[in-house]
């Protein structure tokens, strides 16, 4: 009798002497770490139920005894084991969920748990009508008048930069393309910033081959989503469409329409010539950029008589990236962006988004597919109610996410992601949503939506790989067709720049009213510029 319940004492006391919470902290903090911990706990389980049926057999034993002549010793047990067997049953239940607890890695909806619940409502209809009508109005004013100056000055930029460049040796330069907020009617915030790009080409007899990620022969890594390469051949190395004029002999009777023998063959050129990656045939981004800046400060210096106003370049990474200073002081910011266009479409490989301060290495490009996200809005205006409130709401979402910007700093989220959200939420809501009455409850379902896709690190892109994209815009089959695209791949691994993010948030989802009561106006019309001027 004694034998059994010290035995019973030793079970009981070997599951405290094993708790999880007696094992070093340390084991919680890598994998495979924690995979030891796990095998260790289940041998003890096994170990504890080796002992548990060999505590049932000599119980067993006892019970006979017991039944053939009861006494107080008996009873004695029979309390003593039941208090022995709750016990190591409430320690065992506590011992499974505290180890769940200390294996469990710290998960990053602890970062996020304040936005569990619905985002706070930014503040009363009148407030946010006021701000809208008020802010919105006077700077489509002058939206329209600097995108005719950009549009102008563009042109006369490229044009000088095509008539200093060589047709035999240097890239061919096409026509500017307008893309992004300005050219969408939903700038707001200042500097008024115009993004264009430029398409280039390479010279005869040089062509661009570029292999995307969705591809089915693509060896593109996993991670690079949404991205290609871009290779530079010549004509005559891979034999192009078929052609066998070189390597067939056709006779002096038979002319090849693609491949004139009468042309002279020219020279060869270096990769470094074609702007491709040392030792390689891949075309390089950083190549790409020198080549641009040089062409661009070029054209300027060329044609910087006829204007009077100061243009330099604000940012030395980026290939077009100009300031326009007049000398009232006013400024603003043109981002030429020099880009490849796909073959028969609207797309684009782009050399970098303005928006993106890392970039991809190379020889990795990013797919921009800026202009049927245009077209799209388009498609839109033309079926939403008369003065739907989507743009409003990109309108508000991108002033409170400026604003934050200057308070907190940089951080994963940009007004692309804004742009993502609110086209998602046109694709997936009735036309009728979207009155002008409903502005504040739309915009309440945008941060709603991105909310959820930071607390799952999901955001995909609007356009590639969505079935409910219209089949008006036109988006090609490969990219409709495909698998879709997170554009919050970069928050899964980086932890403090998803921490960060968080943060920016939602201290912007806090600041909201506050920010939209202090930058409306409430002064009469005829201040009503200038304190806009000076705000936004």
């Amino acid at each position: 009798m004694q034998g059994a319940i010290a035995r019973v004492c030793m079970v009981v006391t070997a599951a405290i002497l094993n708790h999880p919470l007696l094992f070093p902290h340390e084991n919680t903090t890598l994998p495979e770490q924690d995979e030891d911990l796990v095998t260790r706990m289940r041998e003890h389980e096994e170990r504890l139920e080796i002992e548990k049926a060999r505590l049932e057999k000599e119980l067993a034993q006892l019970d006979s005894k017991l039944e053939e002549a009861p006494t107080d010793e008996g009873f004695t047990w029979y309390f003593w084991s039941t208090l022995s067997f709750v016990i190591f049953i409430a320690i065992e239940m506590c011992r499974v969920d505290l180890a769940e607890d200390e294996i469990r890695p710290i998960e990053d909806e602890d970062v996020i748990s304040e936005t569990g619940s619905a985002p706070p409502r930014m503040m009363d209809k009148k407030a946010l009508r006021n701000f809208c009508d008020k802010c919105t109005y006077t700077s489509s004013h002058e939206n329209w008048r600097v995108r005719e100056f950009v549009e102008g000055f563009a042109d006369d930029l490229l044009e000088s930069l095509r008539s200093m460049c060589d047709m035999e040796v240097d890239m061919e330069v096409g026509d500017f393309i307008g893309i992004g907020s300005m050219f969408e009617s939903w700038k707001v915030c200042k500097p008024l910033m115009c993004d264009l790009l430029v398409p280039f080409s390479p010279p005869d007899p040089h062509s661009f081959q570029y292999h995307l990620w969705c591809s089915l022969d693509s060896d593109i890594p996993p991670d690079m989503q949404g991205c290609g390469t871009v290779k530079v051949t010549m004509f005559g190395e891979e034999e192009e469409e078929g052609c066998l004029c070189g390597s067939a002999n056709l006779g002096d009777d038979m002319l090849c329409l693609l491949h004139n023998k009468n042309k002279v063959v020219k020279v060869n050129r270096s990769p470094d010539e074609l702007l491709c990656s040392r030792s390689t045939h891949f075309l390089a981004k950083d190549q790409v950029m020198r080549w641009f800046q040089i062409c661009v400060t070029k054209a300027w210096g060329h044609i910087s008589h006829k204007y009077d106003f100061e243009v330099t370049f604000r940012n030395l990474d980026s290939a077009g990236a100009l300031k326009i200073r007049f000398r009232s002081g006013k400024v603003v910011v043109l981002n030429l962006i020099p880009v490849i266009q796909l073959k028969d479409t609207d797309a684009y490989f782009i050399s970098h988004f303005p928006s993106d301060r890392n970039g991809l290495p190379d020889p990795y490009w990013s797919l921009s597919l800026a202009v049927y996200e245009r077209n799209l809005l388009k498609y839109f205006a033309k079926r939403l109610p008369q003065n739907s409130c989507h743009l409003h709401c990109l309108q508000v979402a991108t002033f409170l996410h400026r604003k934050q910007l200057s308070l907190t700093g940089e951080s994963a989220l940009t007004s692309y992601h804004l742009k993502t959200a609110v086209v998602h939420l046109l694709l997936s809501t009735k036309t009728t949503a979207w009155g002008a009455a409903s502005l504040e409850q739309r915009l309440q379902d945008v941060f709603s939506f991105l909310q959820r896709s930071l607390r799952e690190k999901r955001l995909y892109h609007a356009l590639i790989g969505n079935s409910r994209v219209p089949e008006d815009i036109q988006v090609p089959e490969r990219f409709r067709k495909t698998e879709p695209v997170n554009l919050f791949r970069s928050l899964v691994l980086q932890r403090e720049l998803y921490a960060v993010t968080v943060r920016h948030f939602q201290e912007m989802l806090r600041n909201a009213p506050v920010l939209i009561e202090e930058y409306t106006p409430h002064l009469p019309n005829g201040s009503l510029h200038h304190t806009l001027e000076d705000g936004l």
